[in-house]
């Protein structure tokens, strides 16, 4: 294998895996995935990985596809194009691969992290939601309420606590949550 040929391949394998890992992230996004495009990094839960502070490590799949692009298309293009020796253009080709790394680096450390937050697992507690009921519960039955969490519009299939029937409109708080179900009484009963 020669220089131009190693620098191809590094080329291809950067590209490839940045290439792939975008589409990757388009379709879980599109299906409802979300973290098919990063997997599963040891340290860190998912996404990419993340040093303190919640900034992306330095060295982390991203910003090595990066490097491995931009210094394997810099290093191909000079040992092709020009008439550089083997040392220096693998230094220059380097320094390029660092320029590459370093903005895609740039990029995750400046932009990512603003949309990036802990879950908190009492953010997603169900007992104690004020909710209104948007399907009414027959007696014994199941029915729907309408609650708001974080700013948006959420539904949950709810019974009632005591099995008596519940109407449309009314204003409900859940009790307890099990199997996927929220058990509910009516606001006024408990307000009393």
């Amino acid at each position: 294998m020669n220089w131009e040929q190693f620098y191809l391949l590094c080329f291809i394998i950067g590209f490839l895996y940045s290439l792939l890992t975008f589409l990757a992230g388009g379709i879980a996004k599109t299906h409802g995935g979300g973290h098919a495009a990063h997997g599963h990094l040891p340290g860190h839960g998912h996404g990419p990985a993340r040093a303190h502070g919640g900034v992306p490590a330095w060295f982390n799949p991203a910003t090595l596809a990066a490097f491995l692009a931009w210094f394997g298309g810099a290093g191909y293009l000079l040992r092709r194009f020009s008439g550089l020796w083997a040392f220096a253009a693998l230094v220059v080709a380097a320094l390029a691969g660092i320029a590459g790394g370093w903005i895609v680096f740039w990029f995750l450390a400046r932009f990512l992290p603003r949309y990036d937050r802990a879950l908190d697992p009492d953010d997603y507690e169900m007992t104690g939601v004020l909710g209104r009921v948007s399907s009414p519960v027959r007696e014994g039955g199941v029915g729907e309420m309408i609650f708001v969490r974080d700013g948006a519009r959420r539904s949950a299939p709810i019974r009632s606590e005591d099995g008596r029937p519940i109407e449309k409109d009314i204003e409900v708080v859940v009790t307890r949550y099990e199997r996927g179900i929220a058990y509910v009484r009516r606001w006024d009963e408990l307000a009393n």
